[in-house]
């Protein structure tokens, strides 16, 4: 083997020790678009054995088809994750498929709606069932699930719960409403806890904090020119993010990479928060 060869093989070696993740018993919530569907990819496209749950049956089967059609294999499974008993479901069923619950995003989440930057957004006028609504899906779903993965890592003394938080969660954010702002921070925060409480568990919990991609989590004005525009004038890097951006940072979270890492909120933003700052 000539010097040229070993190297590579000694990279190759040192990747796949650091990121594998082959075999793994991998849950991942909201997989029906957006940055659960990305996730769900890298995890498949490197060897985890993955659910993908949303409560959008059409759209699961639509993205399990895209992915058999790539040779990646996945599970579904339909749930409304602010329903706890059918979130402890999810992982019974993840479980009872693969002998095993190793990787959980916690990632299902919802719009909030208008912001105050507009009339109909203000903090006065915010009607009651948007608040709860959103409240509803993107912290009691994202806690459910949370609960649930630890009630089944926990006596196995092993697993990684990856919740998805926002930048919105992190600072006062003009382009977002008061219920998506109050439920992302709430997510900080009790990602922080969980990791507490987990760790001498062997369970690690992070929280990957998205500035702005281009999902479809801002509904059809959010997809406008002139909306995604207005974000992009708000990050540094000057463009919202594509899905595909997030998988790195899925990947690290979800494998041995981050086999010290724990409590912690990894923005994933352009810049956005530093902008932020410097202001």
């Amino acid at each position: 083997m000539s010097v040229g060869d070993e190297a590579a093989a000694r990279r190759d070696s040192v990747l796949g020790r650091l990121y594998d993740v082959r075999g793994l018993g991998a849950v991942v919530t909201g997989a029906a678009s957006g940055l659960g569907r990305a996730i769900a990819e890298v995890l498949a496209e490197t060897g985890a054995r993955v659910t993908l749950a949303d409560a959008d049956a059409e759209g699961l089967a639509k993205v399990a088809e895209e992915f058999a059609g790539q040779g990646l294999p996945v599970r579904t499974y339909e749930v409304d994750i602010t329903d706890r008993d059918r979130a402890r479901a999810l992982m019974d069923d993840a479980v009872g498929a693969y002998g095993r619950l190793d990787v959980v995003f916690a990632n299902a989440g919802i719009g909030g709606g208008p912001s105050y930057a507009r009339p109909e957004g203000w903090v006065d006028r915010l009607p009651r069932e948007r608040w709860d609504r959103v409240v509803d899906v993107n912290l009691n779903g994202t806690y459910h699930t949370l609960a649930a993965a630890a009630a089944v890592m926990r006596p196995r003394r092993h697993g990684k719960i990856i919740l998805t938080a926002s930048t919105a969660g992190l600072r006062a954010d003009p382009m977002v409403s008061y219920a998506y702002v109050a439920a992302k921070a709430a997510v900080v925060n009790v990602a922080r806890q969980a990791a507490l409480e987990l760790a001498p568990h062997g369970i690690h919990v992070n929280a990957i904090a998205p500035g702005p991609f281009r999902t479809n989590i801002g509904g059809a004005r959010g997809r406008q020119p002139e909306a995604q525009a207005a974000w992009a004038r708000t990050i540094p890097l000057g463009r919202m993010a594509d899905p595909e951006e997030i998988k790195g940072l899925a990947l690290l979270l979800a494998s041995p990479a981050s086999s010290f890492m724990t409590g912690a909120v990894y923005p994933i933003d352009g810049g956005a928060l530093t902008l932020a700052h410097a202001l």
